[in-house]
């Protein structure tokens, strides 16, 4: 499940990727995305990973398939999560888009959120 989190306000789009993220959770954010992109707002996504289930396969790809439609939409992506493959893929990531991409761990959640308001 996607949840989208309380400190989703103007640009910042806060989720948390609990158990397994079907495609239905992906269309749930699609109007926020696009509320921010029609005010002409860079987005700033805040996306927490609770555990290993949040990024299976598919679920990667509908992660891509959201971003690449709004390459240049982005102003800054935070991950936060626990696992070295989490951090590994959000590096990869990051030469694929014009926006700031960090990687942070679950311990630094707090740090994360400020650095994505910013």
């Amino acid at each position: 499940m996607l949840q989208v989190l309380d400190f989703t306000q103007d640009n910042v789009l806060a989720t948390r990727a609990v158990g397994t993220v079907t495609e239905e959770d992906y269309e749930k954010i699609k109007p926020v995305i696009r509320n921010i992109t029609e005010r002409g707002e860079k987005i700033r996504w805040y996306y927490e990973l609770q555990n290993d289930e949040a990024w299976e396969p598919w679920a990667v790809w509908e992660d891509l398939k959201v971003d690449l439609k709004h390459t240049s939409d982005y102003e800054k992506v935070a991950v936060v999560g626990e696992k070295k493959w989490q951090e590994a893929i959000t590096k990869a990531y990051s030469p694929f888009t014009k926006a700031e991409v960090q990687y942070f761990t679950l311990a630094d959640k707090e740090q994360a959120q400020e650095w994505i308001t910013q």
